[in-house]
């Protein structure tokens, strides 16, 4: 498995936006290849996402669903790179 993680700052906009179109973002991102999991996590202005998928490949293609996704359907919300890591899952646990 490979994750992702990703922080921005500063985008209420952007999470109330992803927030009110849940069903589309979970559409986009699970029809990608060797997709496992999603996860969006909010601290007040700061949003925090983490992407899991059976490889690299998988993550990265994730990757270019969500920022085209984000281009075409939030006009108006300005989001700056985020901070950025991945790697290799090398412990894995779940209920």
């Amino acid at each position: 498995m490979y994750a992702v993680i990703r922080r921005y700052s500063g985008v209420a906009k952007l999470i109330k936006e992803l927030d009110s179109k849940q069903a589309e973002v979970k559409k986009v991102l699970s029809e990608g290849p060797g997709f496992i999991a999603y996860y969006a996590i909010r601290d007040g202005e700061a949003l925090a996402t983490v992407t899991v998928c059976e490889n690299r490949e998988g993550a990265d293609e994730s990757s270019r669903r969500s920022a085209a996704w984000v281009r075409d359907n939030m006009t108006g919300v300005r989001v700056t790179a985020p901070e950025a890591y991945g790697g290799e899952v090398f412990i894995h646990m779940a209920e």
